[in-house]
């Protein structure tokens, strides 16, 4: 085996999470993680992993190789923006201000006496869905809400 085929570079996953009841647990499947993750020849990059604490008064770090993994306030999973007290408030707002920033350009064609209904509805529907393709294409993780 050549070097360039022991450094093949991986695809690593979007989003991946773990559920934990415990601080225990979490780091102990963190921990479990990146040492089978090591078995295999593969390493975690410690500064994109984000940790997502909903509903507990622990504030103790959860922990890697002696470093501390940075907490985050919300998180964007399945295309679905949660918050610390559970909600999706913010993925509406979010989505609100997406849909008003893509039709509101669209404001003079809507006023238009020159163009007809079919031809404004095309181009609704075309906006329409170039909406959904960039809702669909937003970042799986995401800290910044």
């Amino acid at each position: 085996m050549d070097s360039s085929e022991s450094t093949r570079r991986f695809k690593p996953l979007r989003s991946y999470g773990y559920l934990s009841h415990t601080h225990e647990q979490m780091q102990m499947k963190t921990t479990s993680v990146s040492t089978a993750s090591v078995s295999v020849g593969l390493s975690m990059n410690k500064g994109k992993i984000k940790i997502f604490k909903y509903n507990t008064e622990n504030t103790n770090p959860i922990t890697l190789d002696g470093e501390t993994l940075e907490n985050v306030e919300s998180f964007t999973y399945l295309v679905g923006i949660i918050g610390e007290q559970g909600g999706s408030a913010t993925d509406v707002k979010k989505r609100i201000g997406k849909a008003r920033a893509t039709f509101l350009p669209l404001k003079n064609i809507w006023n238009s006496k020159q163009l007809s209904i079919n031809i404004k509805v095309k181009i609704f529907n075309t906006q329409f869905y170039c909406m959904e393709l960039k809702l669909r294409e937003l970042p799986q993780s995401s800290s910044n809400t």
